[in-house]
């Protein structure tokens, strides 16, 4: 039998290459590379998400642009990738958890729904005709603690502090690695969310393209927060930022 050619490893996603490798899982990795930051960070009573919406015409509505998603009443998920693909599995996770309520009478546990998720995602990379979802997403809320998770196109998932996905993932760790503390507030988690995406999009941040939301442990409930709240945290970040530049 003759060896199968590169290209042959390349189309297949069920084939692993001689040195161990799934091509098509990892071009799915790239898709997500290419696609907007989204940051996540834990602080002591809740969960912050922090997305780049990356408007590119000024005749797009802004609003129509969904990138955070409400899947229960305190669990959340930010997107990067292929937003077509983000809405499949955020679909079957609102599912997912509406079934354990009817089933249980109880809000899912987020760790079992993210591992429900990634089991789903994982299928995807064993099955002929099928690809990999372009997409990792940071799935945030609280059951008895605040939880952070993300998810890889390969059906991975890693729980974090403080994390991001996308195209200023690099940076933004860089600045989690340095600025983060287990004592956060939900102010401090805000400012410094907003200051790692006023950095990652080199000050190129608005309220039309910045959205924001958090799940807090005392009311367990999602809040998504509006432009005119948003705007008023950019502007002290851009503050912050000319002081800084100034000493």
């Amino acid at each position: 039998m003759q060896p199968m050619p590169n290209m042959g490893y390349d189309r297949a996603i069920t084939v692993f290459s001689p040195d161990g490798r799934l091509f098509q899982v990892e071009y799915a990795r790239e898709a997500v590379k290419r696609g907007t930051t989204s940051i996540g960070i834990r602080y002591k009573d809740g969960v912050l998400l922090a997305v780049d919406k990356r408007i590119t015409s000024k005749l797009v509505e802004t609003q129509s642009i969904e990138k955070i998603f409400q899947i229960d009443e305190s669990i959340c998920a930010a997107t990067s990738g292929l937003v077509a693909d983000a809405r499949i599995l955020i679909d079957r996770a609102r599912v997912e958890a509406q079934t354990n309520r009817v089933t249980y009478n109880e809000p899912i546990n987020i760790e079992i729904l993210t591992k429900k998720i990634c089991d789903f995602k994982q299928l995807y990379t064993q099955h002929g005709g099928v690809r990999p979802f372009g997409i990792a997403l940071l799935i945030a809320g609280v059951n008895d603690t605040p939880r952070l998770f993300e998810t890889d196109p390969s059906g991975a998932l890693i729980e974090y502090k403080a994390t991001a996905i996308g195209a200023g993932r690099a940076t933004a760790m860089e600045i989690f690695e340095e600025r983060y503390n287990d004592n956060l507030t939900r102010e401090d988690a805000i400012k410094l969310g907003i200051d790692t995406m006023y950095e990652v999009t080199d000050g190129k941040i608005s309220k039309e393209t910045l959205e924001l939301a958090t799940v807090e442990l005392k009311t367990k409930e999602f809040k998504k927060f509006t432009p005119e709240e948003v705007d008023k945290y950019i502007v002290d970040a851009q503050k912050r930022s000319k002081k800084t530049a100034g000493e």
